[in-house]
């Protein structure tokens, strides 16, 4: 059914309703790191606020940027796994093969823990795992928060709508991550469709 005679206020309301059922707010939020970090080049530090690797300015646009130097540079320089979460260690392992990673909301579950807003990873064309538990809302909320972290080093690529992807540096440093050490992270994962 659909209501006619809105006064404008009232569409601009609606569209605002939709949009924060379907995660806009996190989702415009989580693209703008993304955005910055990756159009700028810099990557924080997240335990001192500074900018590591990547072409990093005073922020004075008369000066220029710090060169690099193609031979003697990789593009990982100045970027390592330290400080990265376990849950941000996992999303990068699940996701190195294809790269691609979604943020999704189930807004038609019954348990308002079912419903948040969740990282799902496409470990191949054929599987993709989600990082949620409806039982434990915190284990959703802190591999929503892995991906964050993620987002401000530059790792990852925002496209459209919820739809990510790893960056090129997301994919090299994701070569790093050792299985083993990460297991734990990635058991919390569950197929894709069990909670949708």
């Amino acid at each position: 059914m659909k209501i006619k005679n809105l006064n404008p206020i009232d569409n601009y309301l609606a569209g605002s309703w939709e949009a924060l059922g379907n995660g806009a707010p996190v989702l415009v939020a989580l693209a703008q790191i993304c955005s910055h970090a990756w159009t700028r080049g810099a990557h924080l530090d997240e335990t001192s606020g500074n900018a590591i690797g990547g072409n990093v300015t005073s922020g004075n646009a008369a000066e220029p940027d710090h060169a690099i130097d193609a031979e003697n540079s990789s593009p990982l320089e100045g970027l390592t796994l330290e400080g990265l979460s376990g849950e941000a260690q996992a999303i990068l392992l699940a996701a190195r093969t294809r790269g691609i990673i979604e943020l999704k909301a189930v807004n038609t579950a019954f348990d308002a823990a079912a419903r948040l807003l969740a990282v799902y990873v496409e470990e191949t064309d054929e599987r993709t795992i989600a990082f949620r538990d409806a039982r434990k809302p915190e284990v959703t909320v802190r591999f929503l928060d892995g991906f964050r972290e993620l987002c401000q080093r530059g790792l990852i690529i925002h496209h459209i709508y919820r739809d990510f992807s790893l960056s090129p540096r997301g994919f090299e440093l994701a070569k790093q991550v050792q299985r083993d050490k990460v297991q734990r992270w990635l058991d919390m994962a569950t197929e894709f469709g069990i909670h949708d």
